[in-house]
């Protein structure tokens, strides 16, 4: 069985790809798709945030998790821009449906470095 922690987090993640998707393809009308993948990554990294810490690990948002919470998404961030550009460049796909497919590499490690980041523990651990 899968845990319920598990869960939230692929339910948060699809809502993010979700919104960073819809930024991306707006911004992307205008700009370059790298441009528009920065964008988009930046603005929904702020609602996963919230949704994560909240909903998915159930603890506290606080300044500190805020401005490590980037970290978290800094293997995503490398993996998905160099995915895209790999899959447009080297691979010929449209630009489109490139960051859909880059994403899916990332998942399991930002999984691990987000819940470490978001359910720190306070003290020595037990």
């Amino acid at each position: 069985m899968i845990p319920a922690e598990v869960l939230r987090f692929v339910v948060v993640g699809a809502i993010n790809t979700g919104t960073y998707y819809g930024l991306y393809l707006l911004f992307h009308q205008w700009l370059p798709y790298l441009v528009a993948h920065v964008l988009a990554f930046a603005i929904s990294m702020v609602g996963s945030f919230f949704l994560n810490t909240y909903w998915t690990y159930r603890t506290r948002p606080t300044w500190r998790k805020f401005l490590l919470f980037p970290i978290s998404n800094a293997t995503n961030f490398i993996v998905t821009t160099a995915g895209i550009y790999l899959l447009v460049e080297l691979a010929g796909m449209n630009s489109r449906y490139a960051p859909l497919v880059a994403s899916v590499g990332a998942i399991p490690i930002t999984f691990v470095v987000m819940r470490r980041i978001l359910k720190e523990r306070v003290g020595p651990a037990t």
